[in-house]
């Protein structure tokens, strides 16, 4: 098997053929002020998939980028938390589950400062807004000075992490906790099989998965866990969205959460710098949950980070590529660095190896390379632990990577995720992030070739 790190590089014919693949899929998921990730699947914004969606807008239009991060804050909470979805009042209810009639956010959301003219969920995803905003501005700040979108997101990006700082510290140890399987992203990882448990399912007659009318049911969550997702929502929405530590029978502490944390604090200090704020507090803060991080979720016999079930107070021995996300933080101990690498690169990651790393350790006893997040291979999370590689001193895995995720994106026609040892097309196609992080990784190599296109800003990641 030839390595792929003797892969070559695609042709700048194909970087073009590849750039107008992902522009389409970008400019037809639009709705005007935000993009959808997919339009029959998730026909709805949801919150970090504009953040990633706005990273590769910024190679097509600034201006778009910056309205797609200014369209969800917009949505944000008087309490701070930015919700993972912003329902469109143009989409008919039963073309989503759970739909705004389940949330509730305009009443149930009420006590904790939920907007009234807007239905969202009232559940978080991860932070990776700050980071976004810091890339957009970069891509052409005059633009962005000129339009003063740095100061219109501030304070917004500032309640964000204030919130998840705050109300969110669930276990007392400086971490953000999430209190849904849905929040940290990787909705059906075994990561949660244990925590969820302890969930009674909502009755299967109460709720209809709107979720199978576009996917394979191989693919998606199963019945059961769908089942937990529901009761623990519903149980969220009838306490008010209360945070109340004690109080959540799913509470965990995410590595990828508080790493995307982390490096959007180090961006928000740039951003505070950009509008004559004080950036001092945010890289305090960010060294504080570093060092909170190191603690609680680093696992030496592991070699890499994992879960924090808050309710047991354990770690959860589930070998997650969201363990291997705190590459992209910077400042880690080198002896903590080297070991995410190895194990990155050992048998259960295989990243140089296989063309993308998968969700979930290849030898885990729950691993299934078709099964949403519990072993397919994932754009996003590859794309984050590309730039950790070159801020580790991995450039040609990294380099490999981004070859590998390129013809991944132009193969599987912008698949969801995909197989990680094939490529095999998985999940929906036409999805948003995927050709959005496509643009971006197209840009950086043409940088790196000297064929044009910006450069990246180093945040904690790469230059």
């Amino acid at each position: 098997m030839t390595s792929l790190l003797e892969t070559p590089v695609p042709t700048a014919a194909d970087h073009l053929t590849l750039r107008r693949g992902a522009a389409r899929v970008l400019l037809t998921n639009w709705t005007g002020s935000s993009t959808v990730p997919s339009r029959g699947l998730y026909p709805h914004q949801w919150s970090w998939d504009s953040a990633f969606i706005a990273i590769g807008l910024r190679h097509l239009s600034v201006r778009r980028a910056q309205r797609e991060l200014e369209s969800l804050l917009g949505a944000q909470w008087a309490d701070g938390r930015v919700p993972h979805i912003v329902f469109s009042p143009a989409v008919p209810l039963d073309a989503y589950f759970p739909s705004p009639d389940f949330w509730r956010s305009s009443t149930a959301g009420a006590p904790a400062g939920a907007p009234a003219g807007t239905e969202t969920s009232g559940i978080v995803q991860p932070p990776v807004h700050a980071l976004a905003a810091w890339l957009v501005h970069e891509a052409d700040p005059e633009a962005s000075r000129s339009r003063g979108f740095l100061p219109r997101v501030y304070d917004r990006l500032v309640a964000w992490h204030d919130y998840l700082t705050g109300a969110r510290d669930l276990g007392g140890g400086g971490l953000a906790a999430m209190v849904h399987p849905w929040e940290p992203g990787m909705d059906n990882s075994p990561c949660w099989d244990g925590p969820l448990r302890r969930v009674e399912p909502a009755a299967p007659g109460s709720y209809r998965r709107a979720d199978l009318d576009h996917g394979q049911a191989s693919e998606r969550p199963t019945d059961l866990d769908y089942g937990r997702y529901v009761r623990l929502a519903s149980d969220y929405r009838d306490s008010g969205y209360a945070d109340v530590r004690g109080t959540h029978a799913f509470a965990v502490e995410d590595p990828c959460v508080n790493a995307l944390l982390i490096v959007s604090e180090h961006a928000l200090a740039r951003i505070a710098a950009g509008t004559g704020a004080d950036p001092a507090p945010h890289e305090a803060r960010a060294e504080r949950l570093t060092a909170a991080l190191v603690e609680r979720l680093w696992s030496p016999a592991d070699g890499m980070f994992l879960c924090r079930d808050v309710v047991g107070d354990e770690l959860i021995p589930e070998r997650s590529v969201a363990g291997l996300v705190p590459l992209i933080v910077p400042g880690l101990p080198r002896h903590i660095a080297d070991a995410l690498l190895d194990t990155a690169s050992g048998p259960g990651f295989r990243l140089g190896d296989v063309p993308m790393a998968p969700s979930y350790d290849f030898a885990g006893h729950a691993f299934d390379p078709s099964r949403y997040w519990r072993g397919p291979a994932w754009f996003n999370t590859n794309w984050l632990l590309e730039r950790g590689l070159r801020l580790y001193g991995r450039p040609r895995t990294a380099d490999a990577l981004r070859t590998a995720m390129l013809d991944a994106a132009g193969a599987s026609a912008f698949a969801e995720y995909v197989d990680p040892v094939t490529a095999e097309a998985r999940g929906t196609r036409a999805f948003g992030w995927t050709a959005a992080l496509t643009l971006d990784l197209l840009a950086a190599a043409g940088s790196a070739s000297g064929d044009g296109g910006p450069s990246t800003p180093s945040i904690g990641v790469r230059t």
